[in-house]
């Protein structure tokens, strides 16, 4: 089944997988920080940004994969003063030949999500 979903979280509330498989490639969905019960997490900047990365690294996981699988992120951030805490903590989770990245500054629409991250690893 080419759906990738953490057991450990309620499902998406919206028509999404939290991952998808296709071939050599595992498509993670666009994380935000999350607490247990799907609840947005509220606090402090670094652990917003770890628990973002912990949901991405979950459904890697889920789909047999790991950090050092992905070949390419895509990051969104809610203010530009915040790249330098996302790079600091990001830099933990690939510290030798970071994949491709994007990051941009979006208004999320949501008062307390600063960071989202999505990932696409490759499996072969």
């Amino acid at each position: 089944m080419p759906a990738v979903n953490r057991s450990d979280v309620p499902a998406p509330t919206v028509p999404l997988s939290a991952g998808y498989s296709a071939g050599d490639f595992l498509f993670v969905s666009g994380q935000v920080a999350s607490n247990p019960d799907g609840s947005v997490f509220v606090g402090d900047f670094t652990d917003e940004v770890n628990r973002t990365l912990d949901n991405v690294e979950a459904i890697l996981k889920a789909g047999g994969a790991d950090f050092s699988k992905v070949v390419k992120v895509n990051a969104w951030l809610s203010n530009s003063i915040l790249f330098a805490p996302f790079n600091t903590e990001y830099a933990k989770r690939f510290p030798d030949s970071p994949p491709a990245r994007t990051t941009v500054v979006v208004n999320f629409g949501h008062p307390d999500v600063r960071v989202e991250v999505d990932a696409i690893a490759y499996l072969g």
